[in-house]
């Protein structure tokens, strides 16, 4: 019998690949996450229950974090987007297991940026600078 809490105390890492190419190494993943509302429905004469049935799924924006970086190719990419150039990439969350095989891998379809956060700054910081990325997306296949 495999013990769950050392398998869930081995670290594992991720990579970001963005039209199957790896582009930057972010340190923080968030959003991997899907809804499906309910919609309740009454049965005329049956007072004991209410029937749950599930109706539209939706999906959650994608969050990355990362160090700032010098290239500013994800600041660039969003401020196309409020340009209007509508130009969507997709992205894949790689998860490697400590060995460097590949675990899992999460597929967002036609992702682009909707928010860009810069870092925060303070006279007596010495934090990282950090950028922070969020991304709509048209579905999540795992693959």
């Amino acid at each position: 019998m495999t013990d769950v809490s050392a398998e869930a105390s081995v670290s594992c890492r991720f990579y970001v690949e963005i039209d199957g190419f790896a582009q930057a190494v972010f340190t923080e993943v968030d959003g991997l996450q899907l809804e499906t509302e309910m919609t309740e429905v009454e049965e005329g004469g049956s007072n004991g229950h209410v029937h749950r049935l599930p109706g539209r799924t939706r999906v959650g924006n994608l969050t990355l974090k990362r160090g700032m970086t010098a290239t500013h190719e994800f600041f660039r990419w969003y401020l196309s987007i409020l340009q209007g150039t509508m130009l969507t990439r997709n992205l894949s969350i790689v998860m490697y297991d400590p060995q460097g095989q590949e675990v899992t891998r999460w597929n967002f379809l036609r992702a682009y940026p909707v928010k860009w956060i810069g870092p925060q700054f303070t006279a007596d910081g010495t934090a990282v600078a950090i950028e922070t990325l969020e991304f709509a997306h048209h579905g999540l296949i795992l693959g």
